[in-house]
């Protein structure tokens, strides 16, 4: 636990997670910019209980952090997170965000960070789910670790888009094609000198290795990154608010009704660090 006069920071699980309990003045202030940094870096997702930030808070909240991304095609510079296709047009796109994943791994750069406000909960499920990835690669045995340092992984759209529709019409796939891939390594060596692993939902496949082994190692190294002691679950109230390292950690939202009425809203920090 780390107590100030301005906040107090509490440990939510031995891997993963903090609490911090402030006030929004303080928050905006950028006073504790640097303590929250470092917690981010050495826990991987912070939770702020009930802080109730407008959006407008939210975002001078992020810009206290880093470099502020307004979300590309937003007029206020606000994603809003919704699956009910009555609430926005792009709400299919965002039902692979049930399966693990790290956001931006077509991009040469990931963002550093996403900040989640919830606006309304769903009565049932719609939890977020954590998983430190630097945490994950460290507790691999050194063998293994030898075995997959230089191991490149294929991510794509394709793979994201067969997690809702298994079966593609030929005149769908070709479409997913379209989008470029990127081949990142498994196993990403920061400036820091930490290492994690970059699994989820995009990979495709591992360079070299036949379909099946390639299935097999991915798989086996998501569903140790995934065990209880590398994850947090999240259960959101009304304005919660939660940041997460998108360097180091994977999420899921588990399932809840498309009609549940969960809304979240989302601010970015500009990545900072290019995938190596």
């Amino acid at each position: 636990m780390t107590t100030s006069a301005t906040f107090n920071a509490v440990t939510l699980t031995p891997c993963i997670g903090t609490v911090v309990k402030t006030d929004v003045d303080t928050l905006l202030s950028g006073v504790i910019a640097t303590e929250i940094r470092d917690l981010l870096d050495a826990r991987g997702v912070i939770a702020f209980p009930q802080i109730n930030l407008t959006d407008a808070q939210q975002i001078a909240f992020t810009k206290t952090l880093g470099i502020y991304a307004p979300e590309v095609g937003s007029k206020d510079g606000i994603f809003r997170v919704t699956i009910d296709p009555r609430v926005a047009a792009y709400a299919a796109y965002l039902r692979p965000s049930f399966y693990w994943h790290i956001d931006g791994t077509m991009n040469d750069v990931p963002i550093r960070a996403s900040i989640m406000s919830a606006r309304s909960v769903s009565p049932t499920g719609g939890q977020t789910e954590f998983s430190n990835t630097y945490a994950a690669y460290d507790d691999l045995p050194e063998a293994e670790k030898k075995a997959i340092g230089k191991l490149r992984v294929v991510h794509s759209f394709e793979a994201i888009q067969r997690h809702i529709n298994p079966e593609p019409s030929y005149a769908e796939l070709q479409q997913w094609r379209t989008h470029s891939k990127k081949t990142l390594p498994l196993v990403w060596t920061h400036q820091s000198g930490r290492k994690s692993l970059i699994l989820g939902n995009t990979a495709h496949y591992i360079v070299g290795l036949n379909a099946e082994d390639s299935s097999d190692l991915l798989t086996r190294l998501r569903d140790h990154a995934t065990q209880p002691q590398f994850v947090y679950r999240h259960e959101w109230k009304l304005g919660d608010m939660v940041m997460w390292d998108n360097t180091g950690t994977m999420h899921r939202a588990l399932p809840y009704p498309f009609d549940s009425g969960r809304l979240m809203h989302r601010t970015k920090l500009a990545g900072e660090e290019a995938f190596a």
